[in-house]
């Protein structure tokens, strides 16, 4: 399941999004957050992540390091952020900051229910390339479905590698 809320900015031209993407995988919730934990293998097994590059290396948890992440999806265009990770509380939280042609956060958040795993991230930014904030009112629909889309890409693919298909 995936839902979003989004909300335009009226004080520049800053186009404001928060999408809600909640994964329930059939896996046990070690597998599920190694998997998410582990960024620099998601091009191996989510369709639409082109690149992750690790720019900078964090603490033992990971705390402090950089990755830069390049998407595309079926729309014509990719975007590249940077994601500084900035909290980990092991099996439960991942918080990283975005700066690039998406700032804000991302949280992804991590417990079990009586089928397994659930995965669930909170995105909230602003995009800043200038085609996207002028085209925002109109295409503000697509550009969720364009992320609704990706997230059900690594949806299937998180579930495909761990066999829980």
């Amino acid at each position: 399941m995936t839902s979003a809320r989004s909300v335009t900015s009226s004080s520049c031209i800053m186009a404001k999004y928060r999408f809600v993407t909640i994964w329930h995988v059939k896996a046990p919730i070690e597998s599920v957050w190694s998997e998410i934990y582990h960024s620099e293998f998601w091009p191996n097994w989510w369709k639409g992540v082109e690149s992750v590059i690790e720019l900078k290396r964090g603490d033992k948890d990971g705390i402090g390091g950089v990755r830069r992440y390049t998407w595309k999806s079926l729309l014509p265009y990719t975007l590249t952020f940077d994601m500084r990770t900035v909290r980990v509380e092991p099996l439960s939280i991942i918080e990283a900051v975005a700066t690039g042609e998406l700032e804000g956060k991302g949280l992804w958040q991590f417990s079990v229910d009586r089928t397994g795993t659930v995965a669930r991230y909170d995105w909230e930014v602003e995009t800043t390339k200038l085609w996207m904030n002028i085209l925002s009112p109109l295409a503000r629909p697509l550009f969720k479905w364009n992320h609704d889309v990706v997230m059900g890409w690594g949806a299937e693919g998180l579930r495909k590698r761990l066999g829980a298909v």
